[in-house]
């Protein structure tokens, strides 16, 4: 198995992991505040949808040769939106709280697959190649993907905490650093 494979095969495993955890809660649960900021699972999903879509475009903009065209919402941030990932949180959570579960994991979930999917179409010598992405100031396209798997681990880490602590919902919140 090539890098490339590994690194989809690793973001495949980890979606049918969080498939198989969300399966299991409730609605209820699901829409309960559960972690820092009063935020419910629901809402790290979204959360984690929001950054996804930055590099789903990125992934794509590999495949294509051109630079990423970020989500629209993005628009209303500063240049500097990287370097601050509480206001990026924050205008996610804005953007994407009032929706519903079923739209958010829908979203989310397709998402998750399209990533997967652009991931496949780059050579592994793009995917993997420093300097190939003047936008990605360096890093290689790889390191898109890898972070995606990241901060789903991360998130995916605290959820499987949170309800290891019980199926009542009750007990301390996961508070084990920001969301």
């Amino acid at each position: 198995m090539n890098m490339k494979e590994h690194i989809l095969a690793a973001l495949a495993e980890q979606l049918e992991r969080w498939e198989e955890l969300l399966g299991g809660i409730s609605s209820e649960r699901i829409a309960a505040p559960a972690f820092d900021l009063d935020w419910s699972i629901q809402d790290v999903v979204a959360h984690l949808w929001g950054w996804q879509q930055v590099s789903v475009s990125r992934v794509e903009a590999g495949i294509t040769g051109s630079d990423p065209e970020y989500p629209a919402w993005l628009a209303s941030l500063p240049e500097d939106w990287e370097e601050n990932p509480d206001q990026t949180n924050a205008r996610i959570y804005l953007n994407f709280h009032s929706l519903s579960w079923p739209e958010i994991h829908q979203k989310w979930r397709q998402g998750y697959l399209r990533l997967i999917k652009a991931g496949g179409r780059i050579p592994e010598m793009d995917l993997l190649g420093l300097d190939r992405y003047a936008w990605l100031k360096g890093a290689s396209l790889a390191v898109v993907l890898i972070a995606s798997y990241e901060h789903h681990q991360e998130h995916l880490d605290k959820l499987a905490a949170l309800l290891a602590r019980g199926s009542s919902g009750g007990g301390p919140r996961a508070s084990e650093g920001k969301i």
